[in-house]
């Protein structure tokens, strides 16, 4: 349980790495798109009217942080019980708790711009929540694998 443990915090961070690549990607499609003649307002939006070739960016961006990256993180709180690694609990716990008001600040961001930067800060605590959780696995099981009988108190 413990290498399911690392793997799922490393596919957070992996996960939140992908979503800063992919808004970018998109950001820098739309501002081309725009350079080059395309409209952008809400007419073209609902109709599907802006057609340049980064827009996926934006759809993996939804869907990753909508969906992926919060049912990873449910994982990892689950597999927290079962791994054995001090402070697992607490650190997936707080992975859990940063990806709901990381989706609550992406949501109200569209509302409310200026929370884009928040959005943005917490996804950089993200980041480092499941980096710093992943870590705490690898030693775990790093111990755990060189010393049979070691007890998991040991990892700092």
């Amino acid at each position: 349980m413990k290498l399911v443990y690392k793997v799922l915090a490393s596919l957070v961070a992996a996960e939140v790495a992908v979503q800063a690549m992919m808004v970018v990607l998109g950001d820098a499609g739309l501002f081309k798109y725009v350079e080059q003649g395309g409209v952008v307002d809400k007419a073209s939006a609902e109709s599907g009217g802006m057609e340049f070739p980064e827009f996926f960016a934006f759809v993996v961006h939804g869907i990753n942080g909508m969906m992926v990256i919060p049912v990873i993180a449910l994982l990892l709180l689950i597999s927290s019980f079962f791994a054995k690694v001090p402070g697992a609990v607490k650190g997936a716990a707080l992975v859990v708790l940063l990806v709901a008001v990381q989706v609550s600040l992406g949501l109200l961001g569209h509302e409310i711009p200026a929370l884009g930067a928040l959005h943005g800060l917490n996804a950089l605590l993200l980041f480092s929540a499941a980096v710093h959780a992943a870590l705490r696995g690898r030693g775990a099981a790093a111990i755990a694998t060189a010393q049979p009988h070691a007890r998991a108190e040991t990892v700092v």
